[in-house]
């Protein structure tokens, strides 16, 4: 006895079979360019933004202080009332996507970074003190490589977040993107275009991760062994 029916669960093949006519379409190419374009712009900036303020906070006591409640809550708001308020205030257009994004992304990296700043080896910066390297050295020789780790957890984590906020951004307020394209599919109860564009999406961001984050996070740790 089948648990679904082929219409609620359809087989690998139709999936595949759908992917194929999705892709020669040309719609598949464009919604996910439109998609990853959003993505990219949303990552780098939350990543920058939630850095900086992470360091910032891990370095000065009195700031962490200051800003670690709204910190706090800033984590614990849903990511759908960030994005209907992004709507509702500045409207239906590609800054409030991008922005409700950035904002449900930088409070993550932020706490992530804020705790590299905290783990950072004193003695090895009086050591460098001591040699009287020059900044610039002491900055990508000695600091930098002990924030490494905590950089690429909030990469590998952010770039799995952000493509997720992007999809549900997509379906409330965008014309275009995977999300949309979902959205609509989900109109017409279309599960194999589903499966199709996720499965799609999925492996372009496996991709990224696979080519781009993991060796360059090998490079950059190579020191470490």
């Amino acid at each position: 006895m089948r648990l679904f029916s082929p219409e609620l669960l359809p087989s690998p093949f139709e999936v595949l079979v759908n992917l194929h006519y999705q892709w020669q379409s040309a719609d598949l190419l464009f919604h996910i360019g439109e998609t990853l374009r959003r993505v990219s712009i949303a990552f780098l900036l939350a990543m920058l933004v939630g850095s900086l303020l992470g360091l910032l906070m891990g370095h000065s006591r009195k700031l962490d202080l200051w800003l670690d409640g709204l910190l706090t809550i800033a984590l614990n708001v849903p990511a759908l009332v960030t994005i209907i308020l992004c709507f509702i205030w500045f409207g239906l257009n590609e800054f409030s996507a991008i922005l409700a994004v950035i904002i449900n992304k930088t409070p993550n990296v932020a706490v992530t970074l804020r705790e590299g700043a905290r783990a950072i080896d004193k003695n090895l910066m009086a050591v460098a003190k001591a040699y009287r390297l020059p900044p610039s050295r002491t900055l990508f020789k000695v600091y930098l490589p002990q924030l490494y780790p905590y950089f690429f957890a909030a990469a590998r984590s952010g770039l799995a977040l952000v493509w997720k906020i992007v999809l549900v951004v997509e379906l409330l307020g965008c014309s275009t993107g995977v999300g949309f394209q979902l959205a609509t599919f989900f109109q017409f109860f279309d599960i194999t275009s589903i499966l199709a564009y996720t499965v799609a999406f999925a492996a372009i961001v496996y991709v990224i991760e696979s080519i781009v984050l993991r060796p360059w996070e090998q490079r950059l740790s190579r020191w470490r062994k």
